[in-house]
């Protein structure tokens, strides 16, 4: 049995392209292996966030969670900020770490392209990343492309602290789905689908409603040639939206293609809606069932403890390596 990590943060509600590409296989890795689920909501604080609408987030998160298949029982479903190790090892990983590693990241990058200032947090966070893995001795994490560079530092810090102190960390692999690692923009398909788009139109929400849906795929850009083939270099719209079809439906790729061969894209665009429909309503309707109930709590306040038994056993291995344990 492998042990797997995977946190998301709570920074708004959870897009398609968030579900196929990771939380849909989330629900496969659960059932032979030892899995850890983390609401990363210090994470998300590394940019401004309002007070309210954070706890709300972090709820939703977790609800989304269990609908989508996540089962409490079998898996460790948890809150980051309720397990103070986290952030504990973060700071000693923090020591670690270099400047210059850090300001290569490509999402420090990103995110503080063109601002005055932004907070240190944003460039430190990727030692706090790796403080989430390291703890429970993760053989596994899967992860987008776009997360690829956080695990190879996670890698080299947990390396360097073996080497420099006691070699206790485990030395983590990304796992990246071959399909669906990157669900692309419905109005650019060139660029990731993203929940803080702001083009409504590019991203379709777990909790959209049904004529929300079809809405934003028939507006979904495609191209000039009409044929509905997968070619990810040339017709990267229908590229998209068949990857989608094929994440949704289970049907490979080539079926779809044969499918609609012949066929339009208004046809094509029609049944697609119809099959993310199909595909989030009973999650939306399990979500709407825990999102204010009792049960919820219950499920983190448990993940939470469960979580804080191995991740402080991890931790005072640390510490006694790096000697701030005074006996």
């Amino acid at each position: 049995m492998k042990t797997i990590f995977s946190g998301i943060q709570p920074s708004g509600t959870l897009t398609i392209g968030n579900y196929l590409g990771a939380m849909k296989h989330f629900v496969g890795l659960q059932e032979e292996n030892d899995c850890y689920f983390c609401i990363v909501n210090q994470h998300a604080i590394t940019v401004p966030q309002e007070k309210k609408t954070l706890k709300e987030n972090t709820r939703s998160l977790a609800a989304l969670y269990i609908a989508s298949g996540i089962d409490p029982d079998r898996s460790t479903l948890f809150v980051q900020s309720e397990v103070p190790a986290h952030a504990q090892l973060g700071w000693m990983l923090q020591c670690v770490a270099y400047i210059g590693e850090l300001e290569r990241m490509t999402q420090f990058k990103d995110k503080s392209e063109g601002k005055e200032a932004v907070s240190a947090g944003l460039l430190t966070y990727p030692p706090l990343m790796a403080a989430d893995i390291l703890l429970y001795s993760t053989d596994i994490v899967p992860v987008g492309e776009d997360q690829k560079q956080h695990i190879e530092l996670t890698r080299d810090l947990a390396e360097r602290f073996n080497k420099r102190y006691n070699n206790i960390f485990k030395i983590p692999e990304a796992q990246i789905p071959k399909v669906g690692a990157r669900i692309m923009s419905l109005q650019n398909p060139l660029k990731k689908m993203s929940k803080s788009d702001e083009n409504i139109k590019g991203f379709i929400s777990m909790l959209d409603t049904e004529k929300q849906i079809i809405k934003k795929i028939k507006s979904a850009q495609t191209d000039s040639d009409n044929s509905i083939k997968y070619d990810k270099e040339n017709k990267p719209g229908i590229s998209n939206l068949l990857s989608i079809y094929s994440l949704c439906s289970n049907e490979s790729i080539e079926s779809i293609e044969q499918k609609y061969s012949g066929k339009g894209y208004g046809e094509f665009k029609t049944d697609l809606a119809e099959v993310v429909v199909n595909t989030l309503r009973p999650i939306q309707e399990k979500y709407f069932e825990l999102i204010d109930s009792e049960k919820l709590d219950d499920i983190l306040d448990h993940g939470a403890e469960k979580a804080s038994e191995t991740a402080n056993k991890m931790l005072r291995k640390a510490e006694r390596a790096m000697g701030l344990q005074r006996k």
